[in-house]
């Protein structure tokens, strides 16, 4: 009986080890620079990039489009006929990574260090107990083409976090089944109010896994004059740092001791306070210092109110006392 031909054995592509979870708007001027550095990086293990584009209004698509022509390999575009928003686009371009781990980088920063994936990776695959990785990040000044260091103090447990997030989103890399726990857990759709998707996940990892530290600075994180984050409007500002410390207590009335609330309501008064003493009108200022109080009453006793209220008032005078 003659024998069948055996057809020929075709390799299956690997699923990379890493994916790397970009998403992108109106990133046309930086794009290719965050795409650059992630082919950069020198790794013994397969790493994709997942291009999240969010029907921009300049040429960010294009961009996205030619990289992915280029290196179809390595680069994969998840979009739309319509945009669906920074929260749904992050969804979505995180439910498309196919790795073991996450690496995250928005599409207007980058990374500087060709071996940060190999580092972090190798943290993880030795300590199966640590949820995600990060690492010290340069921050760059656009505006005043100006960059700095990273602050010194950078923390991995869930007290210090949530007083004060030390963690860039572009220098982490977290185990994907746990950013998936996060999401069903969590569930940040239902949080409209929050105006960040990164700080409640990274202060989720810190209160249901261990988080390392690595000193390395390893990416820039780029600071554009308006952007939901920063803004030089008053009232933006404000609003932000409002929704961070919603963020902050939040997940610390469910995964806190509670013993950081006060301290964290005290905070968020006074930053708005603060930014208030320079800007909007005296009675802004009391309207706000009164919501806080009725709301907490025990900020009445606390010195930042009355003190940042005199200062108001004398800055208004001197400045209408200059010719």
């Amino acid at each position: 009986m003659e024998k069948m031909p055996q057809s020929e054995s075709v390799p299956k592509p690997q699923t990379p080890l890493v994916s790397v979870c970009m998403t992108t708007y109106n990133h046309e001027r930086y794009l290719p620079r965050a795409i650059e550095s992630v082919l950069e990086q020198q790794t013994t293990f397969g790493v994709e990039l997942v291009l999240g584009e969010d029907c921009s209004t300049d040429s960010t698509r294009a961009v996205c489009e030619a990289y992915v022509a280029r290196y179809p390999d390595r680069i994969r575009l998840v979009t739309s006929a319509e945009n669906v928003g920074w929260r749904a686009n992050y969804r979505r371009t995180f439910e498309a990574c196919l790795g073991k781990y996450v690496a995250y980088l928005d599409g207007d920063d980058w990374w500087c260090d060709p071996q940060k994936l190999q580092k972090q990776v190798a943290v993880l695959e030795a300590d199966p107990g640590c949820g995600m990785c990060y690492t010290a990040a340069q921050r760059f000044w656009m505006d005043e083409n100006r960059s700095e260091p990273d602050h010194a103090e950078h923390h991995t447990d869930f007290d210090r976090l949530v007083n004060r997030l030390t963690i860039s989103n572009c220098t982490t890399v977290a185990r994907r089944e746990l950013i998936a726990r996060y999401y069903a857990e969590v569930r940040p759709e239902e949080h409209p109010e929050w105006k960040t998707d990164d700080a409640p996940m990274w202060l989720w990892f810190s209160a249901c896994s261990r988080i390392v530290c690595l000193p390395d600075t390893t990416a820039v994180h780029r600071r554009l004059s308006e952007s939901v984050s920063h803004s030089e409007a008053y009232r933006q500002k404000i609003a932000f740092s409002d929704s961070i410390f919603d963020i902050d207590l939040w997940f610390e009335a469910r995964y806190g001791t509670g013993h950081n609330r006060f301290r964290l309501l005290r905070r968020r008064s006074s930053v708005a306070l603060w930014v208030l003493s320079w800007h909007g009108g005296l009675g802004e200022y009391l309207a706000r210092w009164w919501r806080d109080v009725r709301r907490t009453p025990r900020l009445l006793l606390c010195p930042e109110g009355a003190g940042l209220l005199v200062k108001k008032i004398l800055f208004r005078r001197q400045k209408k006392k200059r010719p």
